[in-house]
C-alpha cells in the first residue's frame, strides 16, 4: 500500500510556502470595484490567478471560464472526478491578533482568514493531486479541480461554470467536516421588509439609523444604532449600561451633534449555526424596545426581538422542524438595518431539513402582518444515499489513514457538493476540533492540513486510478 502520508511529508515545504502565498491575497468579493477581468473584485480574480498559473506551472491543463470559475485537469478516461473548491473568503471582521491575511504560523497552526474555509483545504487538496500525478499510475477517471469564486456569497461561479463545462461523474468537496458529510441542508436566503405605517404613534424620541451585519451566512459581531432623545439621555444611557451588564455583552455609548451612539460587540460565528455566535444587532434591537420610540420603530423592534431574540429554530415564526437526517431548522439575523421614516430590514439565512415543506414555509411568510418577503433565494437539501460506491470509498480511506471510524455525518452548512449530481463533502475539520471558520483568529492545525492532504491523495487514487 501506497505510504500516503510520507509524500506528503517530502512536499510540506512547498506546500506550506504555496498556501501562505494564496492566504496573503485578500479575496473578499468588492463588486463596487468590479471590472469585465475582474466581475468580482481584484482580489477574488486574484487568488484564482494564482491557482490557474501554480497549476499550469506543476503542468496540470487551467482553464480559466470568463473569471467567475476555473479549473484544473490531468489523468484519462470518459468519465471526470470533481474535486470542488472556493478561492473567495469572507470578510475578515474584527478583533484579530494576527493579521488576517498573513498566514503566520504559530503554535503548530496557520492562521489567515480562508486557513480553514476554504484556501488550506483547496491547497490540501491541490497536492494531493499533484503527488497522485507524480506518481504517475494508470488512470480511469480525469481528475478536475473546479474553481469557484463567489461560494461565501451567491454561487454565481458554479452556477456559471456548469452551464459551460462537463458535469463530473462523481466528486467531492473539501470544505466542511471529517469523515463525510452525505447529507447538507437546504438553505435559503431572504429579507423581511417593514411595511411602513404613516399614521402610526408619533414620538419626538427617534432611531435615526440602526445596522448590524453583512452577510446572510454570518452572525453580526457589531451592531450601531444613532438615536434622538428629546428627553434627558441620561436615564437611558444608565439602562443601558443595566442591559448589557445584565446580558454579558459589550456595549458602547456616546454623543454625536445632539444624538446618542449605542454600538454593541457580538461574538461572530457561521450562519449554519448561530448559537455558536451572539448576535450584536438582536442584542442592540431588544433593547432598543425599552426606549419610547415611535409606533413605526418600536413595531420593527418588537417584531425582532419576539421572533429571532435568544430564538433561532423558527419557533416563534412558525417555521420550525426537525429532520431525522439533518436535525433541527435554523434562522440566522445575517443583517438588520432600520432608519427613520424608511422602516426596518430583516436579512435572514435559514437552514432547512431533507424533508421540509418549503412552499408552507412561504405561505407562512408571505402572511406576516406588516412585513413582505423579498430577494428569496433557495439551494434545496442535498442528499447521496450512505450506500452510494463513493461515500463506502470515502469512508475506507477515511478509515485507513486514520484508524477511526469512518461515520457518515450531516450539516447545516452548504458546499459545493451539493452542485454536483453525485458528490459529498469530504473534510477537512477533523472530529473533536474547533469549528472557527468565519471567526476571528481563524486557523488551521498544520498537522491536521497534512493528514487532509494524505486523506485526498489517497482518496483520489482510489476514486479514478488503477493499482
Amino acid at each position: 500500500m501506497m505510504n500516503w502520508t510520507q509524500e506528503v511529508e517530502k512536499r510540506k515545504d512547498d506546500l506550506l510556502k504555496d498556501l501562505q502565498n494564496f492566504l496573503q491575497i485578500k479575496s473578499v468579493l468588492d463588486e463596487e470595484n468590479a471590472t469585465e477581468d475582474a466581475p468580482l473584485g481584484k482580489g477574488v480574480k486574484e487568488a484564482l490567478t494564482f491557482l490557474l498559473e501554480l497549476g499550469e506551472k506543476d503542468g496540470f491543463t487551467p482553464k480559466n471560464v470568463d473569471h467567475l470559475a476555473g479549473h484544473l485537469e490531468f489523468g484519462e478516461g470518459d468519465d471526470l472526478l470533481g474535486i470542488l473548491c472556493h478561492v473567495d473568503v469572507v470578510p475578515e471582521g474584527d478583533g484579530w491578533s494576527v493579521d488576517p491575511f498573513g498566514g503566520e504560523i504559530k503554535d503548530g497552526k496557520i492562521f489567515a482568514r480562508g486557513a480553514i474555509d476554504d484556501k488550506g483545504p483547496t491547497m490540501a487538496a491541490y497536492y494531493a493531486m499533484k503527488i497522485v500525478k507524480e506518481l504517475k499510475p494508470d488512470f480511469t477517471k480525469r481528475i478536475r479541480m473546479i474553481i469557484g469564486t463567489d461560494e461565501e456569497s451567491d454561487w454565481r461561479c458554479v452556477d456559471h461554470y456548469f452551464k459551460k463545462e462537463e458535469m463530473p461523474s462523481i466528486g467531492f468537496a473539501p470544505d466542511a467536516d471529517f469523515p463525510i458529510i452525505y447529507a447538507e441542508k437546504g438553505i435559503a436566503d431572504y429579507d423581511l421588509v417593514q411595511t411602513i405605517n404613516d399614521e402610526g404613534k408619533a414620538s419626538p424620541n427617534r432611531v435615526i439609523s440602526f445596522e448590524s451585519g453583512r452577510r446572510y451566512n454570518m452572525v453580526p459581531d457589531y451592531a450601531k444604532a444613532v438615536v434622538h432623545l428629546e428627553e434627558d439621555h441620561t436615564k437611558w444611557v444608565q439602562q443601558f449600561e443595566i442591559f448589557t451588564r445584565k446580558e454579558e455583552i459589550k456595549g458602547s455609548y456616546y454623543l454625536e451633534n445632539g444624538e446618542v451612539i449605542f454600538e454593541v460587540e457580538g461574538v461572530s460565528a457561521h450562519g449554519m449555526e448561530p448559537d455558536n455566535g451572539r448576535n450584536a444587532g438582536l442584542y442592540l434591537a431588544a433593547f432598543l424596545t425599552e426606549l419610547p420610540l415611535d409606533s413605526n420603530a418600536e413595531a420593527f423592534f418588537s417584531f425582532t426581538k419576539e421572533k429571532f431574540y435568544k430564538e433561532s429554530r423558527g419557533v416563534n415564526l412558525g417555521v420550525n422542524h426537525h429532520d431525522e437526517i439533518t436535525g433541527d431548522l435554523t434562522i440566522n439575523v445575517g443583517k438588520l438595518r432600520y432608519f427613520d421614516r424608511e422602516g426596518g430590514r430583516l436579512g435572514l439565512n435559514m437552514r432547512y431539513g431533507v424533508h421540509y415543506d418549503m412552499e408552507q414555509a412561504k405561505e407562512t411568510l408571505h402572511s406576516i402582518e406588516g412585513f413582505t418577503v423579498e430577494k428569496f433565494t433557495d439551494s434545496k437539501p442535498h442528499h447521496v444515499s450512505s450506500d452510494d460506491e463513493l461515500v463506502q470509498t470515502l469512508k475506507k480511506v477515511y478509515e485507513d489513514q486514520t484508524g477511526e471510524e469512518g461515520e457518515l455525518i450531516t450539516i447545516g452548512g452548504g458546499t459545493y457538493a451539493r452542485s454536483l449530481e453525485a458528490g459529498v463533502a469530504f473534510g477537512p475539520l477533523f472530529p473533536g476540533r474547533e469549528d472557527i471558520a468565519h471567526q476571528k483568529d481563524e486557523y488551521m492545525y498544520i498537522e491536521d492540513l497534512l493528514k487532509a492532504t494524505a486523506i485526498y491523495a489517497q482518496a483520489i487514487y482510489e476514486l479514478a486510478c488503477r493499482s
